[in-house]
């Protein structure tokens, strides 16, 4: 991410925060349709006869006069076309949301012949509440029986229960897939693996494919995808939280991705607070935050799921054979193969690196360079 890019955004950090208090004052007894709990898609394992499902949500309200300030000033300064501002409005909507910490938030099963409300709890046993930075990260526990006469009600062809929540005069609708624990997990990145974003060409290209330009998707790998018969995806990206709503609309409503569970980088959005300072820092410039947080998330699933096969599907354009060399050293008998798209010409160039891998052949990415020609 470019630097005079980051300091754009930070400084309408700064002026959404600075006028926080006051907006809330003035309409926190309305209901609109701003007011939202965003739940990203995640899954349940077994633990005895309980479902466990781990929870991630946003409590947020958006900020539509924001919107356009910020994407009125990034028009000029990188002259854009109508295009290409309208997908930046889009795409920075959650990075200039008022975040809402201290609400609890209470969800509902569609369809629910009990009409029974259920917390989110956190490893404490308490009911947990979002955080400074309007998250919340917690669990359900469900037993099996019940689950299922929940999957009988909504009367599904899939394991997947939909959920809503009105919670404290916010709404959002939610989804997560009962996993068994035999079976076959594919684990996927994002960026330059099933959407062409160039991260190799440089932060000044990367900026413009993942903010202006359409999305494109990785050509065949759609098609590869719903080819494995019976099998979970897991999206694991490097890409931060508040971009899982343009990513998951592009990948899975219009690209033809099966739908699967997000993993993406939490990135701390309060100026007043010191991590939200480095989170962005990091954001852009550390690499090995990304390499960790995806060993991780994805050692939490092999962990979560013993018994299951992975496949590992990554690029050459950032760290994937490291990452995924490394959970193939951890957990040897869950790894059924890996496959990567080499973007760099690696299985030429650094050979070693790709060994015991195999190789979709892609269109190489030159750095400082753009395949689909200069921004």
């Amino acid at each position: 991410m470019t630097r005079s890019f980051l300091l754009i955004l930070i400084s309408f950090f700064l002026t959404v925060d600075l006028f926080a208090a006051a907006e809330l004052a003035s309409d926190e007894s309305e209901v609109d349709q701003r007011r939202q709990v965003t739940f990203y898609p995640t899954y349940g394992y077994m633990d005895g006869d309980t479902w466990v499902i781990p929870l991630r949500a946003y409590v947020h309200r958006d900020r539509r006069m924001w919107e356009r300030l910020t994407t009125r000033q990034v028009r000029s300064r990188f002259n854009l076309r109508p295009e290409e501002a309208d997908n930046f409005r889009y795409r920075i909507r959650d990075f200039v949301t008022n975040s809402r910490s201290g609400r609890e938030v209470q969800i509902e099963f569609e369809n629910d012949p009990q009409d029974q409300k259920f917390g989110i709890i956190g490893d404490d046993g308490m009911f947990v509440e979002s955080d400074n930075y309007g998250y919340i990260v917690g669990h359900l526990r469900i037993h099996k029986e019940r689950a299922q006469e929940l999957m009988d009600a909504q009367e599904g062809d899939d394991n997947w229960l939909r959920y809503s929540t009105v919670s404290d005069r916010y709404y959002g609708e939610g989804k997560f897939e009962l996993i068994e624990p035999e079976g076959l997990s594919v684990v996927s990145d994002v960026d330059d693996t099933i959407k062409i974003t160039e991260i190799p060409a440089g932060s000044r290209i990367v900026v413009r494919n993942t903010f202006f330009k359409d999305y494109t998707a990785a050509p065949g790998m759609a098609e590869k995808y719903n080819n494995y018969e019976d099998a979970t995806f897991h999206y694991v990206s490097g890409s931060p939280w508040q971009l899982f709503n343009p990513l998951h609309s592009f990948l899975i409503e219009e690209a033809g991705f099966p739908k699967g569970t997000f993993h993406m980088k939490t990135v701390r959005k309060s100026i007043f607070r010191l991590g939200s300072w480095s989170d962005l820092r990091e954001l852009a410039t550390d690499e090995m935050v990304t390499f960790n947080q995806k060993i991780n998330q994805i050692s939490q699933l092999f962990t979560h799921f013993p018994d299951r096969e992975f496949i590992l599907i990554g690029d050459s354009g950032e760290r994937d054979p490291e990452v995924y060399n490394t959970i193939r050293d951890r957990f040897p008998d869950q790894v059924r193969e890996i496959i990567i798209r080499d973007v760099l010409n690696h299985r030429n160039i650094e050979p070693d690196r790709l060994e015991g891998m195999n190789i979709i052949r892609a269109r190489t990415i030159t750095p400082g360079t753009s395949q689909f020609g200069s921004p």
